[in-house]
Protein backbone atom coordinates (compact mmCIF):
# COMPACT_ATOMS: atom_id res chain seq x y z
CA UNK A 1 0.00 0.00 0.00
CA UNK A 2 1.96 3.61 -0.93
CA UNK A 3 2.40 5.50 1.61
CA UNK A 4 0.51 8.71 1.06
CA UNK A 5 -2.73 5.81 1.39
CA UNK A 6 -1.70 4.71 4.82
CA UNK A 7 -1.49 8.31 5.89
CA UNK A 8 -4.46 9.63 4.70
CA UNK A 9 -6.42 5.89 5.59
CA UNK A 10 -5.30 6.49 8.88
CA UNK A 11 -6.47 9.24 9.82
CA UNK A 12 -9.86 8.61 7.70
CA UNK A 13 -11.39 5.15 8.90
CA UNK A 14 -11.00 5.93 12.82
CA UNK A 15 -13.47 8.87 12.04
CA UNK A 16 -15.68 6.23 10.07
CA UNK A 17 -16.45 4.03 12.72
CA UNK A 18 -15.85 5.74 15.93
CA UNK A 19 -16.48 9.09 17.53
CA UNK A 20 -14.75 12.16 15.24
CA UNK A 21 -11.41 12.25 16.80
CA UNK A 22 -9.14 15.84 17.68
CA UNK A 23 -7.11 16.19 13.85
CA UNK A 24 -3.25 16.66 14.10
CA UNK A 25 -1.78 19.91 13.34
CA UNK A 26 -0.49 18.67 9.94
CA UNK A 27 -2.06 16.19 7.70
CA UNK A 28 0.48 15.57 4.93
CA UNK A 29 -0.18 14.37 0.93
CA UNK A 30 2.19 13.01 -1.41
CA UNK A 31 3.31 15.78 -3.89
CA UNK A 32 4.41 15.82 -7.82
CA UNK A 33 7.77 16.00 -7.05
CA UNK A 34 7.83 13.10 -4.45
CA UNK A 35 7.77 15.93 -1.14
CA UNK A 36 5.51 15.41 1.56
CA UNK A 37 3.13 18.55 1.70
CA UNK A 38 0.73 19.46 4.19
CA UNK A 39 -3.08 19.32 2.97
CA UNK A 40 -5.06 22.65 2.82
CA UNK A 41 -7.25 23.36 5.60
CA UNK A 42 -9.83 23.63 3.44
CA UNK A 43 -8.95 20.30 1.99
CA UNK A 44 -9.12 18.54 5.44
CA UNK A 45 -12.41 20.55 6.48
CA UNK A 46 -13.73 19.03 3.27
CA UNK A 47 -12.84 15.58 4.28
CA UNK A 48 -13.54 15.27 7.96
CA UNK A 49 -16.90 16.61 6.96
CA UNK A 50 -17.72 14.11 4.37
CA UNK A 51 -16.37 11.43 7.27
CA UNK A 52 -18.68 12.70 9.24
CA UNK A 53 -21.75 12.64 7.41
CA UNK A 54 -20.71 9.25 6.72
CA UNK A 55 -20.48 8.05 9.76
CA UNK A 56 -24.00 10.04 10.92
CA UNK A 57 -25.69 8.33 8.21
CA UNK A 58 -24.44 4.40 9.06
CA UNK A 59 -25.22 5.05 12.82
CA UNK A 60 -28.82 6.53 12.09
CA UNK A 61 -29.57 3.57 9.78
CA UNK A 62 -29.88 5.46 6.52
CA UNK A 63 -29.24 2.79 4.46
CA UNK A 64 -29.75 4.95 0.60
CA UNK A 65 -27.85 8.15 2.28
CA UNK A 66 -24.95 5.66 3.76
CA UNK A 67 -24.62 4.38 0.34
CA UNK A 68 -24.47 7.32 -1.61
CA UNK A 69 -22.18 9.12 1.07
CA UNK A 70 -19.18 6.02 0.94
CA UNK A 71 -19.88 6.45 -3.29
CA UNK A 72 -19.06 10.49 -2.95
CA UNK A 73 -16.05 9.71 -0.40
CA UNK A 74 -14.36 7.35 -2.98
CA UNK A 75 -15.00 9.72 -5.88
CA UNK A 76 -14.12 12.52 -3.96
CA UNK A 77 -11.14 11.48 -1.98
CA UNK A 78 -9.80 8.83 -4.48
CA UNK A 79 -6.44 8.26 -2.34
CA UNK A 80 -8.28 5.95 -0.18
CA UNK A 81 -10.06 3.65 -2.31
CA UNK A 82 -8.79 -0.02 -2.61
CA UNK A 83 -9.89 -3.54 -2.29
CA UNK A 84 -10.07 -3.15 1.39
CA UNK A 85 -11.93 -0.30 1.89
CA UNK A 86 -14.95 -2.02 -0.09
CA UNK A 87 -14.61 -4.79 2.15
CA UNK A 88 -14.82 -2.31 5.09
CA UNK A 89 -17.52 0.06 3.21
CA UNK A 90 -19.74 -3.37 2.71
CA UNK A 91 -19.19 -4.63 6.49
CA UNK A 92 -20.69 -0.93 7.68
CA UNK A 93 -23.21 -1.16 5.15
CA UNK A 94 -24.59 -4.88 6.82
CA UNK A 95 -24.62 -2.76 10.00
CA UNK A 96 -26.58 0.25 8.96
CA UNK A 97 -28.97 -2.18 7.90
CA UNK A 98 -28.74 -4.00 11.43
CA UNK A 99 -27.44 -7.32 10.35
CA UNK A 100 -24.97 -7.44 12.79
CA UNK A 101 -23.89 -10.99 12.26
CA UNK A 102 -23.52 -10.38 8.52
CA UNK A 103 -21.32 -7.45 9.67
CA UNK A 104 -18.91 -9.82 11.94
CA UNK A 105 -18.43 -12.22 9.30
CA UNK A 106 -17.25 -8.99 6.82
CA UNK A 107 -15.13 -7.34 9.41
CA UNK A 108 -13.61 -11.05 9.75
CA UNK A 109 -13.08 -11.06 5.82
CA UNK A 110 -11.28 -7.84 5.96
CA UNK A 111 -8.89 -9.02 8.90
CA UNK A 112 -8.29 -11.95 7.18
CA UNK A 113 -7.52 -11.13 3.81
CA UNK A 114 -5.82 -7.72 4.51
CA UNK A 115 -4.21 -7.83 8.02
CA UNK A 116 -1.87 -4.94 6.99
CA UNK A 117 -4.68 -2.78 6.01
CA UNK A 118 -5.25 0.43 7.53
CA UNK A 119 -8.64 -0.40 8.36
CA UNK A 120 -7.43 -3.11 10.67
CA UNK A 121 -8.62 -1.33 14.16
CA UNK A 122 -11.51 -0.35 12.84
CA UNK A 123 -12.66 -3.44 12.38
CA UNK A 124 -11.96 -4.21 15.32
CA UNK A 125 -13.79 -1.67 17.15
CA UNK A 126 -17.33 -2.49 14.92
CA UNK A 127 -16.51 -6.02 16.34
CA UNK A 128 -15.92 -5.01 19.70
CA UNK A 129 -18.77 -3.07 19.65
CA UNK A 130 -20.89 -5.64 18.52
CA UNK A 131 -20.13 -7.98 20.99
CA UNK A 132 -20.49 -5.91 23.59
CA UNK A 133 -24.16 -4.96 22.39
CA UNK A 134 -24.69 -8.94 22.34
CA UNK A 135 -23.36 -9.61 26.17
CA UNK A 136 -25.32 -6.13 27.68
CA UNK A 137 -28.42 -8.60 25.96
CA UNK A 138 -29.54 -7.76 22.84
CA UNK A 139 -31.70 -10.21 21.41
CA UNK A 140 -32.37 -12.01 18.44
CA UNK A 141 -35.63 -13.00 16.76
CA UNK A 142 -36.11 -16.57 16.12
CA UNK A 143 -38.94 -18.11 13.43
CA UNK A 144 -40.24 -14.30 14.17
CA UNK A 145 -41.37 -15.34 17.09
CA UNK A 146 -38.96 -16.37 19.97
CA UNK A 147 -36.11 -13.72 21.48
CA UNK A 148 -32.84 -15.46 22.14
CA UNK A 149 -30.06 -14.48 24.17
CA UNK A 150 -26.76 -13.46 22.01
CA UNK A 151 -24.34 -13.97 25.04
CA UNK A 152 -22.36 -16.93 23.23
CA UNK A 153 -22.25 -15.08 19.56
CA UNK A 154 -20.96 -11.91 21.93
CA UNK A 155 -18.03 -14.40 23.72
CA UNK A 156 -17.13 -15.70 20.50
CA UNK A 157 -16.35 -12.42 18.62
CA UNK A 158 -14.46 -11.11 21.94
CA UNK A 159 -12.41 -14.43 21.95
CA UNK A 160 -12.09 -13.88 17.85
CA UNK A 161 -10.29 -10.54 18.59
CA UNK A 162 -8.08 -11.67 21.53
CA UNK A 163 -7.08 -14.13 19.62
CA UNK A 164 -6.08 -11.99 16.71
CA UNK A 165 -4.27 -9.18 18.42
CA UNK A 166 -2.76 -11.14 21.62
CA UNK A 167 -4.00 -10.29 25.27
CA UNK A 168 -0.98 -8.26 25.88
CA UNK A 169 -2.62 -5.37 23.59
CA UNK A 170 -5.32 -2.81 24.92
CA UNK A 171 -7.60 -4.09 22.61
CA UNK A 172 -6.86 -7.99 23.45
CA UNK A 173 -6.94 -7.23 26.99
CA UNK A 174 -10.77 -5.04 26.65
CA UNK A 175 -12.02 -8.19 25.07
CA UNK A 176 -11.23 -10.51 27.63
CA UNK A 177 -12.33 -8.69 30.46
CA UNK A 178 -15.57 -7.86 28.74
CA UNK A 179 -16.06 -12.23 28.47
CA UNK A 180 -15.02 -12.32 31.61
CA UNK A 181 -17.13 -9.89 33.29
CA UNK A 182 -20.26 -11.46 30.93
CA UNK A 183 -19.51 -14.68 32.53
CA UNK A 184 -19.69 -13.36 36.10
CA UNK A 185 -22.79 -11.57 35.72
CA UNK A 186 -24.41 -14.39 34.68
CA UNK A 187 -23.56 -16.47 37.48
CA UNK A 188 -20.71 -18.87 35.56
CA UNK A 189 -18.52 -18.29 38.34
CA UNK A 190 -16.04 -21.32 36.89
CA UNK A 191 -16.06 -19.73 33.12
CA UNK A 192 -15.17 -16.10 34.64
CA UNK A 193 -12.31 -17.26 36.85
CA UNK A 194 -10.90 -18.66 33.58
CA UNK A 195 -10.56 -16.28 31.78
CA UNK A 196 -9.45 -14.14 34.74
CA UNK A 197 -6.70 -16.64 35.88
CA UNK A 198 -5.63 -16.41 31.97
CA UNK A 199 -5.51 -12.47 31.92
CA UNK A 200 -3.30 -12.73 34.72
CA UNK A 201 -0.91 -15.05 32.94
CA UNK A 202 -0.33 -11.23 31.02
CA UNK A 203 -1.39 -9.00 33.60
CA UNK A 204 0.16 -9.51 36.85
CA UNK A 205 0.74 -5.63 38.27
CA UNK A 206 -0.83 -2.44 38.03
CA UNK A 207 -4.17 -1.48 38.64
CA UNK A 208 -5.06 -4.59 35.94
CA UNK A 209 -3.06 -6.94 37.86
CA UNK A 210 -4.83 -5.96 40.88
CA UNK A 211 -8.48 -5.76 39.70
CA UNK A 212 -7.42 -9.45 37.75
CA UNK A 213 -6.07 -10.74 41.53
CA UNK A 214 -9.64 -9.92 43.36
CA UNK A 215 -11.74 -10.95 40.61
CA UNK A 216 -10.34 -14.60 40.62
CA UNK A 217 -10.71 -14.43 44.54
CA UNK A 218 -14.10 -13.58 44.04
CA UNK A 219 -14.99 -15.94 41.80
CA UNK A 220 -13.75 -18.63 42.96
CA UNK A 221 -15.49 -17.87 46.67
CA UNK A 222 -18.45 -17.38 44.69
CA UNK A 223 -18.50 -20.87 43.32
CA UNK A 224 -18.93 -22.46 46.99
CA UNK A 225 -21.66 -19.62 47.87
CA UNK A 226 -23.40 -20.26 44.68
CA UNK A 227 -25.23 -23.63 46.37
CA UNK A 228 -27.74 -23.53 49.21
CA UNK A 229 -26.14 -22.71 52.21
CA UNK A 230 -27.33 -25.65 54.04
CA UNK A 231 -25.80 -27.63 51.23
CA UNK A 232 -22.80 -26.17 50.95
CA UNK A 233 -20.75 -28.57 52.94
CA UNK A 234 -21.82 -31.48 50.70
CA UNK A 235 -19.16 -29.30 48.00
CA UNK A 236 -15.36 -29.80 47.25
CA UNK A 237 -13.72 -26.89 49.55
CA UNK A 238 -10.87 -26.48 47.30
CA UNK A 239 -12.48 -23.49 45.89
CA UNK A 240 -12.91 -22.32 49.55
CA UNK A 241 -8.74 -22.67 49.72
CA UNK A 242 -7.95 -21.30 46.27
CA UNK A 243 -10.04 -18.07 47.38
CA UNK A 244 -8.64 -17.88 51.04
CA UNK A 245 -5.15 -17.84 49.24
CA UNK A 246 -5.98 -15.29 46.28
CA UNK A 247 -7.46 -12.96 48.95
CA UNK A 248 -4.86 -13.11 51.30
CA UNK A 249 -2.01 -12.10 48.36
CA UNK A 250 -4.49 -9.01 47.77
CA UNK A 251 -4.55 -8.23 51.27
CA UNK A 252 -0.42 -8.68 51.54
CA UNK A 253 0.19 -6.63 48.42
CA UNK A 254 -2.84 -4.18 48.89
CA UNK A 255 -3.06 -3.43 52.28
CA UNK A 256 -5.17 -0.74 51.70
CA UNK A 257 -7.73 -1.75 49.01
CA UNK A 258 -8.05 -4.75 51.11
CA UNK A 259 -9.23 -2.73 54.35
CA UNK A 260 -11.83 -0.81 52.09
CA UNK A 261 -13.01 -4.04 50.89
CA UNK A 262 -13.66 -5.67 54.10
CA UNK A 263 -10.82 -8.54 53.13
CA UNK A 264 -10.44 -9.56 56.86
CA UNK A 265 -14.25 -9.93 57.21
CA UNK A 266 -14.29 -12.15 53.97
CA UNK A 267 -11.16 -14.47 55.07
CA UNK A 268 -13.13 -15.11 58.24
CA UNK A 269 -16.21 -16.06 56.67
CA UNK A 270 -14.36 -18.47 54.84
CA UNK A 271 -12.62 -19.64 57.67
CA UNK A 272 -15.80 -20.06 59.26
CA UNK A 273 -16.67 -22.20 56.03
CA UNK A 274 -13.96 -24.39 55.99
CA UNK A 275 -14.45 -25.24 60.08
CA UNK A 276 -17.98 -26.31 59.60
CA UNK A 277 -17.08 -28.11 56.46
CA UNK A 278 -14.91 -30.37 58.51
CA UNK A 279 -17.37 -30.56 61.61
CA UNK A 280 -19.95 -31.80 59.26
CA UNK A 281 -17.71 -34.63 57.97
CA UNK A 282 -17.23 -35.58 62.03
CA UNK A 283 -20.68 -35.22 62.08
CA UNK A 284 -21.09 -38.10 59.22
CA UNK A 285 -18.48 -40.23 60.82
CA UNK A 286 -20.77 -39.57 64.04
CA UNK A 287 -24.00 -41.03 62.85
CA UNK A 288 -22.29 -43.93 61.19
CA UNK A 289 -20.92 -44.81 64.43
CA UNK A 290 -17.25 -44.05 63.85
CA UNK A 291 -16.83 -42.14 67.08
CA UNK A 292 -13.15 -42.21 67.07
CA UNK A 293 -13.18 -41.05 63.16
CA UNK A 294 -15.41 -37.94 64.13
CA UNK A 295 -13.22 -36.95 67.23
CA UNK A 296 -10.31 -36.92 65.04
CA UNK A 297 -12.06 -34.02 62.70
CA UNK A 298 -13.47 -32.59 65.86
CA UNK A 299 -9.96 -32.29 67.20
CA UNK A 300 -8.95 -31.05 63.93
CA UNK A 301 -11.90 -28.07 63.70
CA UNK A 302 -10.72 -27.13 67.26
CA UNK A 303 -6.60 -26.75 66.22
CA UNK A 304 -7.07 -25.01 62.89
CA UNK A 305 -9.86 -22.79 63.84
CA UNK A 306 -10.19 -22.12 67.21
CA UNK A 307 -12.51 -19.09 67.30
CA UNK A 308 -14.38 -20.49 64.91
CA UNK A 309 -18.54 -21.69 65.71
CA UNK A 310 -17.95 -24.89 64.29
CA UNK A 311 -15.05 -24.66 67.10
CA UNK A 312 -17.53 -24.61 69.69
CA UNK A 313 -19.84 -27.16 68.47
CA UNK A 314 -17.08 -29.34 67.76
CA UNK A 315 -15.83 -28.92 71.87
CA UNK A 316 -19.63 -30.03 72.67
CA UNK A 317 -19.38 -33.23 70.64
CA UNK A 318 -16.17 -34.14 72.08
CA UNK A 319 -17.64 -33.96 75.55
CA UNK A 320 -20.46 -36.17 74.86
CA UNK A 321 -18.15 -38.66 73.28
CA UNK A 322 -15.97 -38.65 76.06
CA UNK A 323 -18.99 -38.83 78.75
CA UNK A 324 -20.66 -41.58 76.70
CA UNK A 325 -17.49 -43.62 76.51
CA UNK A 326 -17.04 -43.10 80.16
CA UNK A 327 -20.13 -44.06 80.97
CA UNK A 328 -19.73 -47.46 79.16
CA UNK A 329 -16.63 -47.93 80.75
CA UNK A 330 -18.35 -47.91 84.11
CA UNK A 331 -21.33 -50.78 83.29
CA UNK A 332 -20.45 -53.89 85.11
Amino acid sequence: MPEYRMRFMALAMAAVLTALPAVSADTWRLGKDQDWKPVSDQSKDKFLLAVAQTKRFVGTGQVKAAQKAFDKLKEDFPEIAGPDLDVFIEAEMSFCKGKLAKTVRTHDKLLTEYPKSELREAALDRQYAIATAFLAGQKKTVLGIFKMNRYAEGIAVCERITDRVGLDTATGLKAAIAVAKNYEKRKKFNEAYLKWWEISSQWQTGQIGKDVLLSMARCKHAVYNKHPESKRPRYDASNLITAKTYYGKFQLLYPKNAEEIGVDKILKEIDEQLAYKQFTIGRYYQRTGSKLSANLYYDMVIKDWPDSKAAEMAKEMLAKNSEQTNNGKRKP
